[in-house]
């Protein structure tokens, strides 16, 4: 299990369940101008790449922080994997959380037998494309007008097939 700590908590990385919908869709809310509906992780539960970070400390319960959605889609007889969601809370930022759900996440697609991964982020998102660029993504081209609000996305792609171990 990926475990990553912070001065005062321990997260862990895990599948989500039922019970976490409510706490990741506040996540959710909170971080993105047009989140995905409640219903939206709700289609996701079954999917092996859909993992939450929990966090607990200081004698509190755990709760949700983090959370990654990555499936996988046919790609001309092969599957091709797509990230189709990353957050991790805005008070929990900078502590290598979405690092740790992106590594688990690629993970777990390269279990299913993926090589090549793909995602969506907004061009104005420099913090996500950092984060991806870390992992190997690489620009493919730009989908205009992606985003309900007229914002393009960049697709980029990265090779994980090859990769022994995240």
């Amino acid at each position: 299990m990926t475990t990553a700590e912070s001065a005062d908590a321990t997260s862990s990385i895990r599948q989500a369940t039922r019970a976490d919908l409510l706490e990741v869709f506040r996540i959710e809310q909170s971080v993105f101008p047009q989140p995905w509906p409640y219903s939206g992780f709700e289609r996701q539960l079954q999917t092996p790449g859909f993992l939450v970070s929990e966090a607990s400390g200081d004698g509190e319960p755990p709760t949700i922080v983090g959370y990654v959605v990555a499936d996988t889609v046919s790609n001309h007889g092969r599957p091709l994997g797509h990230v189709k969601n990353l957050a991790v809370h805005p008070e929990r930022r900078g502590e290598g959380m979405g690092q740790a759900l992106l590594e688990r996440g690629l993970a777990v697609l390269s279990s299913l037998g993926v090589e090549r991964v793909k995602l969506e982020v907004r061009e104005s998102n420099e913090a996500a494309r950092g984060l991806y660029e870390k992992y190997g993504f690489e620009y493919l081209r730009t989908i205009s007008a992606y985003y309900a609000d007229g914002e393009d996305a960049h697709v980029l792609v990265a090779d994980v097939g090859d990769r022994d171990a995240f």
